[in-house]
This record gives structure tokens, C-alpha cells and sequence, in this order.
């Protein structure tokens, strides 16, 4: 099946930076003593980790997304209605 046509719009990057954010916040909480001395080190350290983690993933829930339009039949994947 060719899941090209199939829009997922913005759902899925407001899904990914609420994770993303949340999870790098705990980590800056939990980082935060050992680099008191170093911020641009934490900067760099927590950075990368969120591009990281952002592009691991985005394409399974986008995926997710997707699943449930065709789980719903919404966007194109319900059935074809006749003309006649």
C-alpha cells in the first residue's frame, strides 16, 4: 500500500517536541549538579541528545498517526463510493 498521499500534518512534531521537551527537562534537573561548573557542556550534552531523540522519533509516529487514520478509515483510506 502507498502511504505517500497520506497527510499527517503537524500532529506527530507537537507529539514528538511535548515528549522530547519533558524528558530533556527531567535530564537537565538530573544533570544539573555534576556540570554546575560547565553549562555549555550540559548545553551541548542535552542538545544533541533532543536532535537525537527527535529524529529517532519522528518516523514512528508519524507512523502511529497514519495507522489511525487507516484504523478509522479517515483521509482517503475508507472505501471508494460508486457513481452509480
Amino acid at each position: 500500500m502507498d502511504l505517500t498521499p497520506q497527510r499527517a500534518d503537524d500532529g506527530p512534531a507537537y507529539v514528538v517536541i511535548l515528549l522530547v521537551c519533558h524528558i530533556a527537562g527531567v535530564e537537565m534537573h538530573l544533570m544539573y549538579k555534576p556540570f554546575v561548573d560547565a553549562p555549555l557542556v550540559l548545553a551541548l550534552i542535552i542538545s544533541v541528545g533532543a536532535i537525537a531523540l527527535s529524529l529517532a522519533m519522528l518516523p514512528p509516529v508519524k507512523g502511529g498517526f497514519v495507522a489511525v487514520q487507516w484504523a478509522k478509515g479517515m483521509h482517503g483510506f475508507g472505501k471508494v463510493k460508486s457513481t452509480d
